[in-house]
């Protein structure tokens, strides 16, 4: 299995932090944000991985990430999105280094405190389709919420006024190869963008979308108040692991 970092987009809800960096290179804690989604992967087995990125920023990732030495990877693989076009829309920039491979989808700006590994185990198990993984939140509303039904999601609410439960889908994606197919025939949202809700209804629509349900804290860090909490989250989990730097 493949693995996918979307760290594109202009970060605007971040401005004035982002007006002269990618929000993905922004700190959290002590690491650079885009540190912990690709630990996520390394950390579930998954070394081959791809980071798209965008804007004037992109080559700030090549001179942080050099060839993932850091992470005990030989080699990391870049490419580049033009514009603004959603999630899906980066994600089809991906489908040349997936190769028809499964791939594991995460959102730059997703951190997490546990692992995925039972995840990508049981939708290697699964064989085909897609896998999400869902995190119970107060604030389902901010979020693409799933319905379940009987063991079974029936349907993603791209944030719902009124969510029909409270398990948000987290930015973290298990795609089999027909992923593309389905992304390639979207249609521009009222935002203007390709969303990757719509991907996941598709896979719904055909009933070959599992889940499973995320260990430990899950949080975004793409407002101003998400940033702070994804930073007091990781203080604290490093203090508890006896992390050296956490306590200097």
């Amino acid at each position: 299995m493949k693995g996918v970092v979307l760290a594109g987009g202009t970060g605007s809800r971040l401005a004035p932090l982002t007006k002269i960096t990618n929000k993905h290179l922004l700190p959290i804690y002590n690491k650079p944000m885009i540190y912990y989604p690709i630990q996520t992967l390394v950390d579930a087995g998954i070394n081959d991985i791809l980071i798209v990125t965008g804007g004037r920023n992109s080559g700030d990732f090549l001179r942080l990430l050099g060839n993932g030495k850091e992470f005990g990877l030989k080699h990391l693989n870049y490419t580049y999105q033009e514009g603004e076009g959603g999630i899906a829309d980066a994600l089809n920039l991906a489908e040349h280094f997936a190769d028809n491979q499964p791939i594991c989808v995460i959102l730059g700006d997703n951190i997490i405190e546990g692992s995925i590994r039972d995840a990508v185990t049981a939708f290697k198990q699964q064989g085909r389709g897609a896998r999400i993984l869902l995190k119970e939140v107060p604030d389902a509303e901010r979020f693409g919420v799933a319905e379940l039904r009987d063991g079974k999601c029936v349907g993603i609410e791209e944030k719902p006024a009124n969510p029909k439960s409270h398990y948000a889908v987290t930015g973290i994606y298990l795609y089999d190869e027909t992923v593309f197919d389905k992304s390639r025939v979207l249609k521009p949202s009222r935002r203007g963008e390709l969303e990757i809700t719509d991907v996941n209804n598709g896979y719904i629509r055909e009933g070959t979308l599992e889940y499973s349900f995320l260990d430990g804290w899950w949080t975004d860090a793409g407002t101003f108040d998400s940033l702070l909490r994804a930073t007091n989250l990781v203080a604290e989990t490093e203090k508890k692991r006896g992390n050296v730097n956490a306590t200097a």
